[in-house]
């Protein structure tokens, strides 16, 4: 099979500003500020079936190389697995392996890279998402940087990077790092599920769920 080879600058960017507000009647938060999508495949490195929280936390990674006076340039899934080896939180066999990461692997790589540090939310069952509502809103209000969650059964790692608060319940915007494929346009992924609205009575009763919030706001590059 043919190598897919992607460059970095085709990344898309900002692919969330194509679902819109939830149609749902109530207020919406969003992020502040530009990310790069990056997903499975999309510079080249084979990472399907285990890869998505590196790539989730590229994409964080290239909202705070956008939106701060850092000259830190976006790391490889490489990169981040030694990263880990060096803070000892993994061991030396962890480079190179498939082994996938979470929200506290990417809490320790924002915080080493940028010196920045992040709060992780535990929340026991999908059930009890709907109790920290609140904590997210805040953090889209004060801080508006770019999320990732992940869990044990649904242990999809995904970027969130809004809510809504309805009548009807609260929906995340999901930026889902499982695409495999040419980056086409935000529409095409908008329309195939790859970003969404998704209500939090969609997301699994028996999974727990861990979500990093970085700690930091979008502010102006210095010129």
């Amino acid at each position: 099979m043919a190598t897919l080879l992607y460059k970095m600058s085709s990344l898309l960017t900002n692919i969330h500003e194509c679902a819109g507000i939830s149609k749902d009647s109530g207020k919406t938060y969003l992020i502040s500020g530009n990310y790069k999508y990056y997903h499975y495949l999309c510079d080249g490195f084979d990472d399907r079936g285990w890869g998505c929280g590196y790539r989730t936390l590229q994409t964080i990674c290239s909202w705070m190389s956008d939106n701060q006076d850092y000259d830190v340039k976006v790391p490889s899934i490489r990169e981040i697995q030694e990263i880990l080896v060096q803070l000892e939180d993994k061991p030396a066999a962890f480079v190179g392996s498939r082994q996938w990461i979470g929200s506290f692997e990417v809490c320790l790589v924002i915080d080493k890279l940028y010196d920045v540090p992040c709060k992780i939310i535990h929340v026991n069952h999908g059930d009890d998402l709907k109790t920290v509502v609140d904590a997210l809103v805040s953090h889209f209000e004060k801080f508006g940087s770019p999320l990732m969650m992940g869990g044990d059964v649904d242990a999809s790692s995904k970027g969130i990077v809004g809510i809504h608060v309805g009548k009807s319940g609260a929906s995340l915007l999901v930026v889902d790092p499982h695409y495999v494929g040419k980056q086409q346009s935000s529409e095409f992924l908008f329309n195939k599920g790859w970003v969404k609205w998704q209500r939090l009575s969609d997301f699994l009763s028996s999974s727990f769920y861990n979500i990093c919030l970085p700690q930091v706001k979008a502010k102006c590059k210095s010129s």
